[in-house]
Parts: C-alpha cells; sequence; structure tokens
C-alpha cells in the first residue's frame, strides 16, 4: 500500500472522534451538563424561590438516604450486576436497630452495629449466590427481595416503633438527623456523612488496586480472569460491601424520619438504580464512577423539586425522570457501539 493509500481525518472527523473519546473516559459530563442545564431552566421559570439556599438543601436532605442506597447500587453495576434488594435491606437494618434498642435492651451503640451487620449478612447472601452457585444477580437479588420483605414484617410485625421510643431508648439511632445551620442552608449530619462517604468509595475506586479490579470484572470478566485478579473474591466483596452501605443507609433513614417503619422506602430499588444509570454509569458494567451517581440522585431531586414549585403535576415528574432514563440509557448505548 502506498503512502497515497493513508486514511486522512478531517478536522471535523477528529473533534468528533475527540469528544466521543472524553465522553467515554469522562461519563459524568453529560449528567453534569444535564444539572446545570435543569438549574439554570429552573432559576428563570421557578424564580428566586428555587435557587434559595434553604429550598436546595432541602433537597440534598430528600435524595440522602437514596443517595446511600445508589453508592452501593453504583459498585454492583460497575461490575455488569444489578441489586433489587437494596431497599429492603435498607429497612430491614433500620428494624433491626429499632428492636434490638428497644424492645430487646441492647446498647444503642450495639443495636446500630447489629443492623448494619444484618443488612452485611443479607449483602453477603446475595454476592454468595451470585459467585459460588453463579446465578445471574437480577434473578437473585428479585428472590431476596421477597425474602427480606417477609423478614421485615415477620420481625416488624407490621408495627412502627415510635419516634418518642427512639429517641428514649437509642438517641443516637436520630443523631443523622440532627440539622446544622450554615447560613440559610439547613444540613443534616446524614447528608454530610454521604458526602463523606462517597468520597471515601471514589479514593478506593479511582486510587487503589481494588477499585481497578472491579472497573476490570465489570468490563471484561475473562481478560480480568486471564489477569490474575480473583473475579469471584471481587463479586463477592462488592455485595457484601453494599449490603454494609445498606446498613448505614438504615440508619440515616431512621435520622430522617426519627422512627422506625417497615414500611418505608418501597421504591429505594428503583429510585437507586435511577440515581446511577441517570449519572452515566453503564449497565453493563466497567464504565461509571460515585461522582456520577450523586449528581443523578441530584438531577431527580432537583427536577421533582422545581416541577412541584412551577405548579406541574406529578405525573409530570414521572414523565420527565423516566424520559431522562431512557436518554441516558440511550447515550450509553451510543457510546459503546461508536467506541467499538
Amino acid at each position: 500500500m502506498s503512502s497515497e493509500d493513508t486514511t486522512h481525518f478531517t478536522p471535523s472527523q477528529s473533534n468528533s472522534r475527540h469528544l466521543i473519546n472524553l465522553l467515554h473516559q469522562y461519563p459524568t459530563i453529560i449528567p453534569l451538563a444535564v444539572l446545570i442545564l435543569g438549574l439554570a431552566i429552573f432559576s428563570i421559570v421557578v424564580g428566586p424561590r428555587f435557587y434559595h439556599p434553604f429550598n436546595l438543601s432541602i433537597v440534598l436532605q430528600q435524595v440522602t438516604i437514596i443517595g446511600v442506597v445508589a453508592l452501593a447500587q453504583t459498585l454492583i453495576i460497575l461490575t455488569a450486576g444489578i441489586d433489587l434488594s437494596v431497599g429492603a435491606m435498607l429497612v430491614l437494618a433500620s428494624i433491626g436497630m429499632g428492636r434490638l434498642a428497644v424492645y430487646s435492651g441492647l446498647p444503642p451503640e450495639l443495636a446500630l452495629a447489629g443492623g448494619i451487620g444484618i443488612a452485611t449478612l443479607c449483602g453477603a447472601l446475595n454476592g454468595l449466590f451470585v459467585t459460588a452457585i453463579r446465578l445471574p444477580p437480577f434473578i437473585v437479588t428479585l428472590g431476596t427481595l421477597s425474602v427480606f420483605n417477609s423478614l421485615v414484617t415477620l420481625w416488624s410485625g407490621g408495627q412502627t416503633i415510635r419516634q418518642q421510643e427512639i429517641a428514649a431508648a437509642a438517641p443516637v439511632l436520630q443523631w443523622t438527623g440532627t440539622a446544622m445551620q450554615f447560613g440559610a442552608a439547613r444540613l443534616t449530619v446524614g447528608s454530610l456523612l454521604m458526602l463523606a462517604l462517597a468520597g471515601v468509595l471514589w479514593y478506593v475506586l479511582n486510587r487503589t488496586a481494588y477499585g481497578r479490579h472491579i472497573y476490570a470484572v465489570g468490563g471484561d470478566p475473562e481478560a480480568a480472569r486471564l489477569s490474575g485478579i480473583s473475579t469471584n473474591r471481587v463479586l463477592f466483596s462488592v455485595y457484601l460491601i453494599a449490603g454494609a452501605i445498606c446498613g448505614f443507609a438504615g440508619w440515616v433513614l431512621i435520622g430522617r424520619v426519627g422512627a422506625v417503619s417497615p414500611l418505608g422506602m418501597m421504591t429505594a430499588n428503583l429510585d437507586s438504580i435511577t440515581a446511577v444509570v441517570i449519572g452515566g454509569t453503564s449497565l453493563f458494567g466497567g464504565r461509571g464512577s460515585i461522582i456520577g451517581t450523586l449528581i443523578g440522585a441530584l438531577i431527580v431531586g432537583f427536577f421533582r423539586n422545581g416541577l412541584a414549585l412551577a405548579g406541574l403535576d406529578v405525573l409530570w415528574q414521572e414523565f420527565t425522570i423516566g424520559f431522562l432514563i431512557i436518554f441516558a440509557v440511550s447515550i450509553d448505548q451510543w457510546l459503546r457501539r461508536i467506541s467499538g
């Protein structure tokens, strides 16, 4: 082949290829742009009420619990898995904390540790089925969703532990709901802990060998295995850690509502997946970020809040979120097809 046959790219083609590579390398760019655009639009449509620090801090409080659960979901989706039982683990952990402290008389700190331990065991059970028995994560967690929900009903008896009972027996369980004033903004301890947890997970995923193993297992498990990575060990640990994070979310939930109810967070599993997908994490694994998940959770929170302040019906809030999900998955598919 002569030198004249060498393929040449025009400047526009080179710029397009550069943009595609940039979007593939930094999947948070698109959700960040959507968040900024949404904030700008709602600031114009709704006015000062929307961007008032108090309203912005309220939105952050509202997305805190789903944000924590979505962090757990991110780890699992990065490995090309999915967990439909995160909401059930969250509620089971909160039931455990409340009943161990109020009715079993355990010291509050032990009750807190016990609730997180219960959720961790649930996550380990999911991981065991996925790795040892090699069942699809969707089927495993669909089954354990029913199992964990049944345990919630059985253990709680369908009864709510009232706020006064929690405050008298274990005020530490309500600590995450403590509010702190920052000017006109009002943030809770739970929101700050969510940000701290996100920082830790970001460091693990981006600065440690374990984090690189998670991405490798999600991107190409066979190649990861051939390179010496114990894929089963990574997968099991991810489900274990996700369970522990859901247990932590149970603590945040008690702080948020002040009481322990077996009926809360029924849509947490779907809401967490929504935040992860809108945040740019690929459902096929191997690509995504913790920061993107937080942005995804904020997009959902701010869009619902902005549409509500604009006077639109809940129907249009759900319509918008559904459209954003389809848009995010379409972008992911397009990037996979172009990059492939």
